[in-house]
């Protein structure tokens, strides 16, 4: 009797925990961890914004490099934020942001600015980036959607017109809005000393939340760290949701494209950017001659080189010639690394962006009356004194060479660089709701129900 009393209790006990790990189960399947539910909300918002999903989770973990970002805080009553912010306030109705979509997964994002209007249809001048695959810049994507969103919040369709990889500009156009103005592109605008003396502004539009931004800054005598010899480059310190957006001056007058780097931002000149405008309508595309040059304006060089220079040559200028390509049209013209371009073509030279303005010129002209495109410079070289003229026989660039434009791309960030991928993320009470709300929708959105548009055929 004992021994089945004691069976009796054992098997009372067995079937009360049972019961008991019965009912976790049902429970844990009723609702499940915090951390998948987690999972699948980040899952949710990050993937179809083209974001990755973080490796691990942890308190404090943010992301960065995102089209979110936006440019400093003018919310001061200093005199410089009034003027930044009335500069911007007018050209406002010219600058929209868009985003491209592959399917249902947002690509890009960027600035863009309205450059003419047509009967039914308006142009928006905007960087290349928008289009192309980002694994390789010389590619566009397929099947690709744009939308382009207004100074008003309003949602529309774009189609791109024309762009260019190696100057990473692009056309879109969507249909005409009569209440939205033109920006008024003129080549009118003269690099100078003066000029750089003034205050510049770029402007950006941010795509999801439509906030509109600004930031100020002067020009810099350098050349960008980028690949394009043509860029000019400001002190305008943007994100990467100001990429294709315009700069101007205190006037409100358009000078160039942004672009963005880090600690500066490169931008096109207008004086570049219309002769490509021109190159569009007469030729379909932008005919850019290969001559194999990495120059530089020689104001903007060390002043090791500029001491060099002015020791024997106190009144020199021109273009610095900092690499020669072998094999390039401009090595076979016996040009060398170290040289001054003083003259092109008879022209006088002064800075680096004046010298390329002739280059687009005379090929427009050159294939306007079947010529080839042959370039006569004038060559100062300094460590000799030797000067002498060159005649530059070029092609058209090839797709090989074409420019490199890179974008950092959005990335997790942990407070504690030592974490694994599998630490756990610990919950306390009173903090779950809240780490998933803040980062998901006030943090990088502004404005969620706006971001997915209606992209069907």
């Amino acid at each position: 009797m004992p021994r089945k009393k004691q069976g009796c209790e054992s098997t009372g006990g067995g079937g009360e925990k049972a019961s008991t790990r019965k009912k976790q189960k049902t429970s844990s399947a009723d609702s499940p961890p915090v951390r998948d539910d987690l999972s699948r909300d980040l899952r949710k918002f990050f993937l179809p914004r083209g974001y990755p999903m973080p490796s691990g989770l942890a308190v404090g973990m943010h992301l960065t490099n995102t089209f979110e970002e936006c440019f400093e805080n003018l919310d001061g009553c200093s005199e410089e934020h009034a003027k930044i912010k009335l500069v911007a306030s007018r050209m406002s109705q010219s600058v929209v942001s868009l985003a491209s979509f592959k399917g249902r997964v947002r690509l890009f994002t960027c600035t863009g600015t309205i450059i003419g209007h047509m009967a039914s249809k308006m142009s928006i001048l905007t960087s290349a980036s928008l289009v192309t695959c980002h694994k390789d810049g010389t590619k566009m994507v397929d099947k690709l959607k744009i939308m382009v969103r207004l100074p008003n919040g309003k949602l529309v369709k774009g189609k791109l017109w024309n762009y260019d990889f190696n100057y990473n500009i692009a056309v879109v156009r969507t249909k005409f809005f009569p209440e939205l103005p033109a920006v008024h592109v003129h080549n009118e605008v003269q690099f100078n000393f003066e000029f750089s003396q003034a205050n510049l502004l770029a402007i950006g539009r941010c795509f999801e939340s439509g906030e509109l931004m600004a930031t100020s800054g002067t020009l810099l005598y350098k050349t960008s760290r980028l690949d394009c010899q043509e860029l000019m480059v400001s002190t305008c310190k943007i994100t990467k949701a100001g990429i294709g957006g315009p700069l101007v001056g205190s006037g409100g007058n358009f000078v160039g494209m942004n672009f963005y780097a880090k600690d500066e931002t490169p931008f096109l000149p207008i004086s570049i950017l219309q002769k490509c405008f021109k190159h569009f309508e007469i030729f379909g595309r932008v005919v850019q001659p290969w001559i194999g040059l990495r120059i530089g304006s020689l104001q903007g060089e060390k002043l090791s080189i500029r001491e060099e220079i002015h020791d024997s040559f106190p009144c020199a200028n021109g273009i610095y010639v900092k690499m020669v390509s072998d094999g390039s049209p401009a090595a076979d013209s016996g040009i060398k690394a170290g040289d001054l371009i003083l003259k092109l073509d008879g022209v006088a030279l002064f800075n680096a962006q004046e010298f390329y303005e002739l280059i687009l010129d005379k090929t427009e002209s050159a294939l306007g009356h079947g010529e080839g495109m042959v370039f006569e410079v004038y060559v100062l070289r300094p460590s000799n004194g030797f000067e002498f003229c060159a005649t530059i026989n070029t092609e058209e660039i090839g797709m090989i060479k074409q420019n490199r434009w890179p974008v950092p791309e959005a990335e997790w960030v942990y407070p504690n660089p030592s974490m694994d991928d599998d630490d756990d993320l610990t919950f306390a009470p009173d903090i779950p709701v809240s780490y998933r709300v803040e980062p998901v929708s006030e943090f990088y959105v502004k404005r969620p129900s706006g971001f997915v548009p209606d992209l069907e055929d």
